[in-house]
């Protein structure tokens, strides 16, 4: 099957997240698989949120993929965004870039490899809730042992000839704030306003934000090379900057009670990215110190991680990338997080490389290149072919 239809049939099934239901993409896969001679098993929660794992694959390495895609509207696509057209060289709509693309281009592979008569030496896994956390996902996976310990590639867009090794770690925490509530023409002599001690901590969090965070002067190199790579992919400035420095968005503040009322709550969701160099205990007990009328209600926190670069997954991949797209080809790091924190905490070594317009990421109009769905597939397949060597 030619892959810009694999790409587009994906797109037209609808799997956004929320509420999460992947149920039918997931059997596409399977049937998919099925015709290739190829094994899966498949998990499934009560809400639909399904998962696939093949069977009878090759257990060196584990290539993996999300089928579910954040939502979208309607208004300002040029093509409905589940239609899946395929137009101008590109296949579009939600999900073609992340990252139905990739695995689009994950399937390919298998078949090109099949009807090869060589080995499949990938087990492979497509999970239901990458854009929520993973809880249903690879973390369900993982809990249940289903995915062991081994090298893996994350079929996540990249730039074409810069494979990610490492993310930024990543602080969201959910506070409330207390007050004591007096006559609004009478503050600030008289009260103290929940919504002011809000604003007071995410001044603190500015400052933070302009601290700098040492690192090694290999993880440093990395750091400046990546930064060039992804000021010139997104288009943004200063890009140094929001890797080695903590980010913060107050995505949610709600509270008061009427205009003429001192506030007596406010509740606050606040993320934070969170660079190498920068210790997430201390940043959450500084946080803490800062908001004495506030407390901290729930929290999720994943310290920064990294692949060694020097590791066989990264070599292999670099060597596959440069085949199929010539040089030069260097892994970097990314401010964003992936399903890549879980499994490096489980003890894999994990890298992304995937096709993509990466900058109509997650907005209108998302698209991905044929060719570049058709080159990943190379790779991914040269990938196989190099772990079925065991001296490469």
């Amino acid at each position: 099957m030619d892959i810009s239809r694999i790409c587009s049939e994906l797109i037209a099934i609808k799997s956004e997240n929320p509420p999460g239901r992947t149920t039918e993409v997931i059997e596409y896969i399977r049937t998919f698989f099925d015709t290739l001679g190829i094994g899966s098993k498949i998990t499934t929660t009560k809400r639909g949120h399904s998962n696939l794992i093949t069977t009878g694959t090759g257990n060196l390495l584990l290539f993996c993929g999300h089928v579910d895609v954040v939502p979208a509207l309607d208004d300002g696509w040029t093509y409905p965004p589940f239609s899946g057209t395929i137009r101008d060289g590109y296949v579009w709509g939600r999900g073609a870039t992340d990252m139905k693309g990739g695995c689009a281009s994950l399937l390919a592979a298998c078949q090109v490899l099949v009807e090869q008569d060589k080995n499949v030496t990938a087990t492979c896994a497509f999970v239901c809730d990458e854009e929520t956390g993973g809880n249903d996902g690879v973390r369900h996976l993982l809990a249940k042992k289903m995915i062991k310990p081994t090298d893996c590639l994350i079929a996540e867009p990249t730039p074409v000839k810069n494979p990610s090794i490492g993310q930024k770690g990543l602080c969201r925490l959910e506070m409330k704030f207390t007050g004591t509530p007096a006559h609004g023409s009478l503050y600030p002599a008289v009260g103290v306003s929940a919504v002011m001690e809000a604003m007071s901590l995410l001044e603190y969090v500015k400052e933070l934000h302009d601290l700098d965070y040492p690192v090694d002067d290999r993880l440093a190199e990395i750091i400046d090379r990546s930064s060039d790579v992804l000021e010139d992919e997104f288009k943004i400035h200063n890009v140094s900057d929001v890797l080695k420095k903590l980010m913060y968005n107050p995505g949610v503040i709600k509270g008061g009670e009427k205009s003429n009322v001192v506030a007596q709550h406010c509740d606050l969701e606040l993320e934070l990215r969170v660079p190498w160099g920068c210790s997430i205990p201390e940043l959450i007990s500084g946080i803490s110190s800062r908001a004495p009328n506030g407390k901290i209600i729930s929290q999720t926190t994943h310290d920064p991680s990294m692949t060694d670069p020097s590791c066989r997954l990264v070599t292999v991949t670099c060597n596959e990338v440069e085949r199929v797209h010539g040089g030069p080809v260097f892994p970097i790091v990314q401010w964003a997080a992936s399903d890549a924190r879980h499994l490096r905490l489980w003890g894999f070594n994990v890298i992304q490389y995937g096709p993509g317009e990466i900058s109509t990421l997650h907005a209108v109009n998302e698209r991905v290149k044929i060719d570049d769905l058709n080159k990943a597939s190379e790779v991914y397949a040269g990938i196989m072919t190099a772990y079925a060597t065991k001296d490469t």
